[in-house]
């Protein structure tokens, strides 16, 4: 059976306004308390299920952890971070993918690095931010992260309205915040990518994810002891993840037969989108698809997926054209890769995400400090 999603169920659209609203004494409906500060941070790759199976390597996350909360659909990075610096779903803001159709100029485009003058940030991303959408007397924004992302296509789609503060190192992205937090109605978003870097190199299994996720626990433990009294933080995650062995590839040029009438593979190896040549019935290649893969993956057709809510309450037009006209998203650990045109980079991944397992898609709400349940 197609799973369902609930997105008006608490999730990562959340995390953001009802953090900002606790600045001026108003509990969203993650109950966060009144602050005089706040700081936001996003692990990205950090899953509520791997967290509770570090318990012992992560006390402070798991002890202060008040909450899981879902992620979106497909429970992947351009898509979720997307999310929570929006406050709406995919099918809002347009982000669907890893890479995604641009049917358009017939083409499949990344959402994370593939910005060009086709694919405009500021306006392939549809929607407001939510730091756009905050006056400035109700608080002071600032995003950090690393120095790579000042200024990459997908930092001005998705923190638009925020000055963004380069620092490589964790250490010094959270002395920012703390230096910050002394400051009243100030809210600091800092994004922590090193988790997700580790799980897709060596797996969430390894005990190098074990060892970063350890020292994001003890940075977190110094954070809260360095900000301002009164000072709220929350820490989320983007989506989570599962190790893939290498022998549960599903390689595309072994499979010619089912790929008849497909134009483009967009997605990601956890969530396929299919976009079909003219003419071909989306039915009749999600029941291909369901008789060879069905005892492992979801398969349904785009209309079927989003009367299912996996991209949202609402699905604008222009987003429809992006998703694909079936899609498949794996249920066992199995990643799909089209290596018909040579072999594919992303096989070397570990940790991978994208689905709708409670494994990708649970991710923790842990409240620190002033927001300590």
């Amino acid at each position: 059976m197609l799973p369902i999603v609930k997105p008006a169920a608490v999730s990562l659209a959340d995390v953001l306004p009802d953090s900002i609203a606790a600045l001026s004494g108003r509990r969203g409906r993650l109950g966060l308390p009144r602050v005089r500060s706040a700081v936001v941070v996003v692990v990205d790759g950090l899953g509520a299920l791997a967290l509770g199976a570090r318990a012992g390597h992560a006390r402070r996350l798991v002890v202060n952890q008040a909450r899981t909360i879902d992620s979106v659909v497909p429970s992947t990075t351009a898509a979720a971070l997307t999310t929570i610096l929006t406050g709406v779903w995919p099918g809002t803001h347009g982000l669907v993918g890893y890479t995604a159709l641009d049917r358009a100029n017939d083409r499949v485009v990344k959402q994370l690095s593939g910005w060009d003058a086709r694919m405009v940030p500021e306006t392939w991303q549809r929607s407001t931010t939510v730091f756009e959408r905050t006056e400035p007397a109700s608080a002071s924004i600032v995003a950090v992260g690393p120095r790579s992302f000042a200024g990459s296509g997908l930092t001005r789609a998705i923190l638009r309205g925020a000055p963004y503060r380069g620092e490589d190192d964790l250490a010094a992205r959270f002395r920012v915040a703390a230096e910050r937090s002394a400051i009243e109605r100030t809210l600091t978003y800092v994004y922590v990518p090193e988790l997700d870097k580790t799980g897709h190199a060596d797996g969430v299994e390894s005990p190098r994810w074990t060892a970063v996720l350890e020292a994001i626990d003890s940075a977190l433990g110094t954070l809260e002891g360095s900000v301002a009294r009164g000072t709220g933080i929350a820490v989320t995650a983007d989506h989570g993840m599962l190790d893939i062995p290498h022998d549960a590839h599903i390689l595309l040029s072994a499979h010619t037969d089912v790929m008849h009438g497909i134009r483009h593979v967009a997605g990601e190896p956890r969530f396929l989108h299919l976009g079909l040549e003219p003419g071909e019935d989306p039915e009749a290649v999600a029941a291909s698809w369901t008789d060879r893969f069905g005892d492992s993956s979801w398969v349904a057709t785009r209309e079927v997926a989003v009367a299912a809510g996996w991209f949202g309450g609402e699905v604008a037009s222009e987003v429809l054209d992006r998703i694909g006209d079936v899609l498949v998203a794996p249920r066992k650990r199995v990643a799909f890769y089209d290596d018909r045109f040579g072999e594919d980079l992303g096989r070397r991944m570990v940790g991978q995400h994208g689905s709708l397992t409670p494994e990708e898609r649970s991710v923790p709400l842990i409240r620190l400090a002033a927001w300590k349940a």
